[in-house]
This record gives C-alpha cells, sequence and structure tokens, in this order.
C-alpha cells in the first residue's frame, strides 16, 4: 500500500511534520533567542491588551500559551507569532458589551465562547480552501478601518492615564465622557501614564543608541532596548507599591491568579451563538487579513511561501486552543511579528518557545504585578496602536484614486462615529462594492493596427491604421452579469454613425470569463448587429472561454467568426 499521499495530506495540514524533519542545535539556538525576545515584549502586551477588552488581566496570558503551541502545528508562516492583538481587543470588547453582561463569569466565558466561534469559521474556511475570500476586501479600506481603531483604541485609554471613569465605543461617545470626568483625575496616576508614555515612546528610537553608546554589544542592545516596556512596567510597579499610591488613587490591576491556564468549555448556547456569529465572523476576517499580510510580508523577505488556506487552519486552532485554555480571540500580531522576524525565528517552533516563557511567568511572576498601574498598561497600548495609525494613507488616496480617497474617508469616518463593528461591516461592504463598481463598467478601447507591426493599441493614445467598415473594441475586462448589459450598450452606442460599418470584431485577450448572463448578452448584441446588416467576430479567445463558448449555441449562431488574432481579422476584414 503506497502510504505516501496520506502523509503528503498530513504535512498539508500539519506543516510540523515537514519542518521538524530538519530542526537542528542552530534552528533551536534561533528560535530560542527570539521567543525570549518575543516573551520580554509579549508580557506586558497580553496583560494591557487584556485590559482592553474587557477583561481580567490572566486572560491575556491565557491567551497567549496554548494558541501558540497550536500555530506551531498548524501555521506555515515561520515568523508570524500569534497572541492578543490591539484590534481584536477592541472588536472583542464591543461584542461583548452588546450583550449588556455585568457578571465577571458570564463576560469570560462570552469571550471565550467568541474565540471558539471564531476558531470554527476559520477552521471551516481554510479545510474548504476560502481564504480566497480575503481578496475582496481592498486594502486601502482595511488600513482606513485600522487607522480608526488606531485612533480609537488609544482614545479609550486616556482614561486610564487620568485616571478617571470614562466609558464609550464610538470617538464621540469617548471624548465627551472623558472630558465629564477630567475635574476628577488623579495626579498621581497623571504623572505616572504620562511618565510611562513618554518613555516608551523614547525607548523606540532612543534607548538602543544609548545602550550602544555605553559600549554594549549590538545583539545585546537590541535585547534590551525590546525590553522597555518590561522596564516601565516594573519601576511604576516598585513606585506605587513603595509609595502606597494605590490609596491616593492610582488604579491598579490588583490579584491575577497564579496556575497553568484553567480548561474551559465555551458555551453552546444557541441564543448566545446567534448574538455573538456575526462579531465572531468580522474578527475573523479582520483578523486572517492582518495575520496573512504579515505572514507574507515577513516570507518574502526570506523567500519563503505561506500557504493562505492553511493559515486559516493555523488561526482557527489556535483560537479553539484560546477559548479551551480561558483565552480569547488571537491572530497574528504586527509588532511581535516583526520582532520575532528580527531577533532571527527560524521556525514556528519559536512561538512555542514563547508559550513556554509566558507559561513560566503565569505560575511565577503574577504576585509582582498587583501593584502594576494600569496607567502603565493604558501607556503600552499607546505607544503600541499609535504606530498603526496612518493618515499618509489619505493623500495617496487621493492623488491616486478619488474613488478610493472616498471609500477610506467613509471607513474611517464610520468606524469613528459607529464603533469598530459597524466600521468593519461597512469596510467589507464598500470594498465588495468598489470591485463590482469598477468591474462593472469594463474599460473598453477602440483599437488600430500600429504601422509596420502587427500590434493593435487604442486609436485614442496612438497613432494607428484604422478601417471604416471595421471597427475592434479590445475587451479589458472578465464578462459576467455586473456588466454584460454595458458592453451591449456600449458596442450599440458606437455602431450607430454616419460611416457604413460592415463588420465589429471583440478583442477578448483580455477576457478570462464569460458567464452565463454575459453570454445571453453577446447573443442578443449578435442579433443586434445581425438586424443592422453588421456582422460581429471576435478574435484572440482564450482556450477556456472558447471551451465554454463551444458548449453553446452562440458560436454557431454568430454571424462572423472566432479568429486566433487581431491581426488575422484585420487582413481577412479590412478589404
Amino acid at each position: 500500500m503506497n502510504m505516501k499521499p496520506n502523509r503528503d495530506a498530513l504535512m498539508r495540514y500539519m506543516p510540523i511534520l515537514d519542518w521538524s524533519r530538519r530542526y537542528d542545535r542552530d534552528t533551536f539556538v534561533s528560535d530560542a533567542v527570539a521567543a525570549l525576545i518575543v516573551t520580554i515584549m509579549l508580557i506586558p502586551q497580553s496583560l494591557a491588551y487584556a485590559l482592553l477588552a474587557g477583561l481580567p488581566a490572566e486572560m491575556g496570558l491565557y491567551a497567549s500559551i496554548l494558541p501558540l503551541f497550536a500555530y506551531a502545528v498548524f501555521g506555515t508562516s515561520r515568523a508570524l507569532a500569534v497572541g492578543p492583538v490591539a484590534v481584536v481587543s477592541l472588536m472583542t470588547a464591543a461584542a461583548i458589551a452588546n450583550l449588556g453582561l455585568t457578571d465577571a463569569a458570564s463576560i469570560a466565558l462570552a469571550a471565550g465562547t467568541l474565540a471558539f466561534i471564531s476558531g470554527v469559521i476559520l477552521t471551516v474556511m481554510g479545510v474548504f480552501r476560502l481564504g480566497f475570500l480575503a481578496n475582496f476586501l481592498s486594502h486601502p479600506v482595511i488600513a482606513g478601518f485600522i487607522t480608526a481603531s488606531g485612533l480609537l483604541i488609544a482614545a479609550s485609554q486616556l482614561k486610564h492615564i487620568f485616571g478617571i471613569d470614562a466609558h464609550g465605543h464610538t470617538l464621540p461617545q469617548i471624548l465627551g465622557s472623558l472630558l465629564r470626568g477630567l475635574g476628577g483625575f488623579s495626579f498621581f496616576t497623571l504623572v505616572i501614564g504620562v511618565s510611562a508614555t513618554a518613555f516608551l515612546f523614547w525607548v523606540r528610537k532612543g534607548f538602543k543608541p544609548l545602550l550602544l553608546s555605553l559600549g554594549l554589544k549590538p545583539r545585546l542592545a537590541e535585547l534590551v532596548a525590546k525590553a522597555g516596556p518590561v522596564l516601565a512596567v516594573a519601576v511604576t510597579t516598585l513606585f506605587v507599591w513603595l509609595f502606597s499610591l494605590d490609596q491616593y488613587g492610582v488604579r491598579v490591576v490588583g490579584d491575577v491568579p497564579s496556575g497553568m491556564p484553567p480548561l474551559t468549555m465555551p458555551s453552546f448556547s444557541p441564543n448566545l451563538w446567534n448574538e455573538l456569529f456575526i462579531s465572531a465572523l468580522l474578527i475573523s476576517i479582520i483578523g486572517f487579513v492582518e495575520s496573512v499580510s504579515v505572514a507574507q510580508t515577513l516570507a518574502a523577505k526570506k523567500r519563503q511561501r505561506i500557504v493562505p488556506d492553511q493559515e486559516l487552519i493555523g488561526l482557527g486552532t489556535s483560537n479553539i486552543a484560546a477559548a479551551v485554555s480561558g483565552g480569547y480571540p488571537v491572530t497574528g500580531g504586527f509588532s511581535r511579528s516583526v520582532v520575532n522576524y528580527d531577533a532571527g525565528a527560524a521556525t514556528p517552533a519559536a512561538g512555542a518557545f514563547t508559550a513556554i516563557g509566558i507559561l513560566l511567568a503565569a505560575l511565577l511572576l503574577t504576585p509582582l504585578i498587583y501593584f502594576l498601574p494600569k496607567a502603565t498598561l493604558a501607556a503600552t497600548i499607546i505607544v503600541a496602536v499609535l504606530s498603526l495609525v496612518d493618515f499618509s494613507l489619505l493623500k495617496r488616496a487621493w492623488g491616486y484614486s478619488k474613488v478610493d480617497f472616498a471609500a477610506v474617508t467613509a471607513t474611517i469616518l464610520l468606524t469613528l462615529g459607529f464603533g469598530v463593528e459597524v466600521g468593519v461591516s461597512a469596510g467589507v461592504l464598500i470594498s465588495i462594492g468598489l470591485h463590482l463598481y469598477s468591474t462593472s463598467r469594463p474599460h473598453v478601447a477602440e483599437v488600430g493596427l500600429v504601422p509596420g507591426t502587427q500590434h493593435f493599441r487604442n486609436i485614442h493614445r496612438h497613432n494607428v491604421e484604422t478601417v471604416p467598415h471595421l471597427v475592434t473594441l479590445r475587451v479589458d475586462e472578465s464578462l459576467y452579469f455586473a456588466n454584460a448589459h454595458f458592453l451591449e450598450d456600449y458596442v450599440s452606442e458606437r455602431v450607430v454613425c454616419d460611416e457604413p460599418l460592415s463588420d465589429v470584431v471583440l478583442m477578448f485577450s483580455a477576457v478570462n470569463e464569460v458567464d452565463l448572463s454575459a453570454l445571453e448578452s453577446l447573443e442578443a448584441l449578435n442579433l443586434k448587429l445581425k438586424d443592422m446588416s453588421i456582422t460581429l467576430h471576435l478574435s484572440e479567445v482564450k482556450g477556456p472561454v472558447m471551451d465554454r463558448l463551444k458548449r453553446s449555441h452562440f458560436l454557431a449562431e454568430m454571424t462572423g467568426q472566432v479568429y486566433l488574432s487581431q491581426f488575422d481579422a484585420w487582413a481577412a476584414l479590412k478589404g
């Protein structure tokens, strides 16, 4: 019996069976060093993003353990670091807020269930190879959504910087709530928050040069610089503990349970699934798009490749792992993945080693963060998410395409004004709308022969030869239900002229698809031209399109011929 097909199928669904065969000591060292650096970065981020999601801090740690092991088994990216991220955390907060829950246990259960539903969606999409659906999301629209989300996240964290109560899921709500609460701000909290924010901004560019000037080797300086957020956490926590600032209005994380991630079960209540499904779907879409774009960018730098459909399974199993280990929805994070890549991660095992580091932190370090100020975690989030804000996108879109500019602007304004779920829903609809709009009005160029060649170009752009009785139209788009009548109307308008036309050639060199609606329009066009004593021809029809046309009656009923090349049609019809 040939076992190779079974082994290949297993390797497709479990990439670990492939790369682990070549794992050696040097690879282990590279992965371990990368894991150490990412662990240092991920501990404060995990705590901060859990609070951003409106969840207990320990859930951020739990979401950074078992999901990383799952991705190491099922993921294809060598550098992608999976875990809680800012945008998904914000979307989780919005989804749970819609439920109106107040009990901490119910909120945690809802978060786990949200992760489980998202995991099931992603895994099913991966098994059925539906990764191509993400291509329907316009990149400028997604970038606009992420920019708006970054602003929302940063604004939502200002309440921790000032030490006041504020709420809201839209920018007007957040800012209004902040203004109403400013009178009760905490001086010590503000000092800690502003100092931590300023320090973290400085660490990004100023810490490493300072360390190098002090004589540290570049590799060590890089490692210490990445530990900047941990240093901010340690110093501010020590400061609060020494001076008992929690007694003076400084809000702290408080008790964080030590120990292994708990084994949990998501809810299977039909009502809860119904309420969370749309949110889970949106989280899945945004998480996958963000994750796969990061993974592809990093893979390209080392001439590696990822498999988007398998990435769906990797992210899906990671979310299921989060759901059964006390976590909440996760995806591949941009900043930590870049750090993972720069630190030399060679295989997905780096993620598993990172999970071990986070597990040790959950077991041993949680008592030390009782006095960790929430203002410091807010500063960590603000510094991280402001790097996502890119208003230069608006300038580029305005200069390149007014339609894209309008789409990006609408996405940003809707996200800021109505919340992330409305924003991402609008982004999806706008992306699909842009695609339908652009393809519903395909570019059609009338072409003529470039003198001395066999090439045909647009008569309005080049000096070409034309024949009065012959019109050649190059169709620059596949034909389907949304644009079929556009071509029919375009040709009908073109042939209504004072010149005695006898032949029309449709040049199909750029047509990859003709669906049934388009076929019916071609049939109607053929009859319409026949009544006008004009013969319809096709040229340069691609093989797959020709195969489908042969399965219909169109070619038999067409008044003209199908020519292999446009030059053949020209030579036969010019008279």
